[in-house]
């Protein structure tokens, strides 16, 4: 047996190493992102549900229920005003 004082090399330091950044990265990126997250929700925060939606909901449908008090002569004329003419519905 020999012993042979070979010189070892010095390890390097931890942050030389490539892979160790890369898996740093992906909870950092995380964290940043939550940051960000947060921060857009605290600056622009939804707008709050009206008192009475319930009422406007039953007016909804009481306007749905009566087509003549509703959008559908609009959606109509919209829908048929690239229809040529002889095919467009005939006013009653």
């Amino acid at each position: 047996m020999s012993t042979h004082s070979a010189a070892v090399p010095a390890a390097k330091p931890w942050w030389r190493f490539g892979h160790v950044w890369l898996l740093i990265a992906g909870p950092a990126v995380v964290v940043v992102a939550g940051f960000v997250t947060f921060w857009l929700a605290v600056r622009q925060p939804d707008p709050v549900v009206a008192e009475d939606y319930y009422r406007r909901g039953v007016e909804i449908n009481r306007t749905l229920e009566h087509p003549e008090k509703s959008l559908v002569p609009a959606v109509t004329g919209r829908n048929h005003a690239a229809t040529p003419a002889e095919d467009q519905p005939r006013p009653r």
